[in-house]
């Protein structure tokens, strides 16, 4: 178990589920050099080899399309590191490009192949119906038909076992193009995948499904939560002050280039993701330990509050992240790398729980998830939570409070679980709380909170979370 104690340091970061990104280099800039030129030198003197020109665009699409296949043929995600190894050679702004264009697509697909669909006599392989899709895509949003068109085409023509579908693709597409983003318009939006729309449907019903697919069609806005003021940021940034404290900004920009992202004043969370600490309600001085704390947004905010927290999690990457963040911000935690379950310290005031799960509830930011998943994960990840929320309990001190959470849609990771946990141990109940700014229709009948992504639809929907406060009071103590 490696430990770090509180304290201060250098760094930048961002936490939550959001992401962020920098401008790069001008590849069109780079590429008025002509092939003969030597591209600029760097401090050391060595030249660069200039970045290849790309008139067509082809370099982005190109790595849109091997994205699309590691999802959808090999169960990647567009977080995983292997997507990272196959963008790197590629200038800043093609990798940000290829990035946006596999998001768009995947965020799309059931609506892509209903539209590409009617046009085929039979289903194409794999990598045409790709190249279909995103040009389909790039039609859809407005860009210039011929170019998608025309690009799609070549791309095809690079594979000995794609070039034959040229033709096919060339009809297909041009056809599509005729119609134009008001054929894209009649068409209703994208359906989840039949292994998780089956289960949200059971557990919410059509209508609340339908609910969510319509706001799963567009990127979701940016959620900060502000360190110390955030009324000032939400002025300060022109953004809007959620119910419930957050400070909501439209998508879009680097990150970084914010004012009051370096002197750590604010911090990426969506606004469901940060409810789970307000509902553990932290005091100044409290002893807080946050299990599965990276990337850090929770930790964050416990500490902010001013409580003594330790933050664990067993994965080093994901605690870099927890420690710049820490760095960045100006706050204090104890960091502890370790499997939770191992963790043997007791006697907490408080523990906040953010457990493992399928992550269904954040389908808004990571489209990616359902296409590359087929839920043959989610027993496993239920048969974990079980034991982490034991766990968890036993860290507890008499008259301490245990925050369970997931980021999930599915009551089995859930309402269930916790139905599952008040059974089989006497020392624990439901304490309900509903955080400032909450609506009071997300409380559930056992006194916990559900978001949905249908929730506040219009200001741009909410990442679907599932919390409880449960208060111990009494038995076993951990050894």
């Amino acid at each position: 178990m490696a430990e770090d104690r509180p304290g201060r340091g250098g760094g930048a970061g961002g936490a939550g589920r959001g992401g962020s990104g920098g401008r790069g280099s001008d590849p069109r800039r780079a590429g008025r050099r002509g092939p003969g030129r030597p591209g600029p030198a760097r401090a050391d003197g060595v030249r660069r080899p200039a970045p290849p020109a790309d008139p067509a665009g082809l370099l982005p699409r190109r790595a849109a399309l091997r994205l699309l296949g590691a999802v959808t043929g090999d169960g990647m995600l567009l977080s995983d590191a292997r997507v990272a190894g196959l963008l790197a050679p590629l200038p800043p702004e093609a990798r940000a490009r290829a990035l946006r264009l596999a998001s768009a697509t995947l965020r799309h697909l059931d609506r892509l192949d209903a539209w590409i669909a009617p046009r085929l006599r039979r289903a194409p392989p794999p990598p045409v119906r790709d190249a279909l899709r995103l040009a389909a895509l790039e039609i859809a949003m407005g860009e210039a038909a011929h170019g998608a068109v025309n690009a799609a085409v070549t791309l095809l023509g690079e594979g000995s076992r794609t070039a034959g579908y040229k033709g096919l693709a060339n009809a297909v597409l041009r056809a599509l193009a005729v119609e134009g983003p008001a054929g894209w318009a009649a068409l209703p939006p994208a359906r989840l995948p039949a292994w998780l729309r089956e289960p949200l449907v059971a557990a919410w019903g059509e209508e609340v499904v339908c609910a969510m697919e319509r706001v799963h069609e567009a990127p979701p806005p940016l959620d900060l939560t502000a360190r110390d003021d955030p009324a000032g940021l939400a002025e300060r940034l022109g953004g809007r002050l959620l119910p419930t404290g957050s400070v909501r900004l439209a998508a879009g920009g680097a990150l970084t280039a914010l004012p009051g992202w370096h002197e750590g004043a604010f911090w990426v969370q969506d606004a469901a993701a940060a409810l789970p600490a307000r509902m553990l309600a932290p005091r100044r001085g409290e002893r807080v330990l946050d299990l599965c704390a990276a990337p850090g947004g929770k930790t964050l905010q416990l500490a902010a509050a001013g409580a003594e927290v330790a933050a664990l999690d067993l994965s080093p990457a994901r605690l870099a992240l927890l420690r710049d963040n820490l760095a960045r911000t100006g706050l204090q935690a104890r960091v502890i790398e370790a499997d939770a379950l191992e963790f043997r310290e007791g006697g907490w005031d408080a523990v906040l729980l953010d457990a493992p799960c399928s992550a269904t509830g954040t389908l808004r930011r990571h489209p990616d998830l359902p296409h590359a998943r087929d839920g043959a994960e989610i027993p496993g990840l239920i048969e974990a939570q079980a034991r982490l929320l034991d766990h968890a309990a036993d860290l507890v001190r008499p008259g301490g409070r245990l925050v369970f959470a997931t980021c999930s849609l599915l009551p089995a990771e859930g309402e269930e679980q916790v139905r599952a946990l008040l059974a089989r141990r006497g020392d624990l109940r439901v304490e309900p709380v509903l955080p400032g700014g909450a609506d009071p229709s997300w409380q559930t009948a056992e006194g916990g909170l559900r978001t949905r992504p249908d929730h506040w639809a219009a200001e741009g929907g909410l990442d679907g979370f599932y919390m409880v406060r449960l208060c111990r009071s009494g038995g076993r103590d951990a050894t």
